[in-house]
């Protein structure tokens, strides 16, 4: 693995330091995405990911990216291709729903911030042997949520988390009081149909958190 060494993951974890709440974003009309974003880091949440689930996404990433003080990053990259395609489109940080080898080694010679989906003992000591120790829990929820991810931390007690998948402003405060947790991924903060006006509310109060 002679790539490793060009791997910094203090690039994630201080993009996963930034703010309490990374909006997980499915962006459907592309016309909304900067005023969505707008809204966003107006209420104080500045990294945003947008997940390649629509025709739209890559589209939305570059829309973004023109907000000032907006970290956009591309989220549901399941294979090198996506990678480069959101890297392509401005993407400043990865995140995927698991982790394969080929991903990981991909996203390690690229050199961008990349956060991977783990969701048990395996899927981290394969991050490990790629040279990775910052992890996205998912689905958090569906994985057994708070006591999983704490009986999961314990023995990589050097790896940090990003829970995602079930998250909501009712729980989220109880995820990042644990110590592994540097932030968690909701949906929560811009929803469908949602004016610019509530999203910056919602995301105030996530910013609070």
């Amino acid at each position: 693995m002679k790539d490793v060494q060009h791997y910094d993951p203090q690039e994630i974890d201080r993009v996963m330091r930034i703010a309490p709440v990374i909006p997980v974003l499915v962006i459907d009309d592309v016309g909304h995405a900067r005023e969505t974003a707008e809204a966003l880091v107006e209420g104080g949440l500045k990294v945003l990911e947008v997940t390649l689930r629509t025709p739209q996404a890559l589209d939305a990433i570059r829309r973004m990216n023109l907000v000032p003080g907006a970290i956009v990053g591309a989220g549901t990259v399941t294979n090198p291709d996506q990678l480069k395609a959101a890297m392509d489109a401005g993407s400043e940080f990865i995140v995927s729903p698991g982790l394969t080898q080929r991903l990981g080694e991909a996203a390690i010679r690229a050199g961008v911030p990349f956060l991977p989906g783990v969701a048990n003992a395996g899927d981290i000591m394969r991050g490990m042997d790629l040279g990775l120790s910052h992890f996205k829990f998912f689905p958090a929820m569906a994985n057994g949520g708070i006591p999983a991810l704490k009986a999961l931390a314990a023995p990589f007690y050097q790896c940090r988390f990003c829970p995602t998948g079930g998250v909501s402003l009712e729980n989220a405060a109880d995820w990042l009081a644990l110590d592994p947790v540097l932030c968690v991924g909701g949906s929560w903060v811009a929803p469908k149909g949602a004016s610019p006006d509530a999203i910056a509310r919602l995301a105030r109060e996530a910013a609070a958190l």
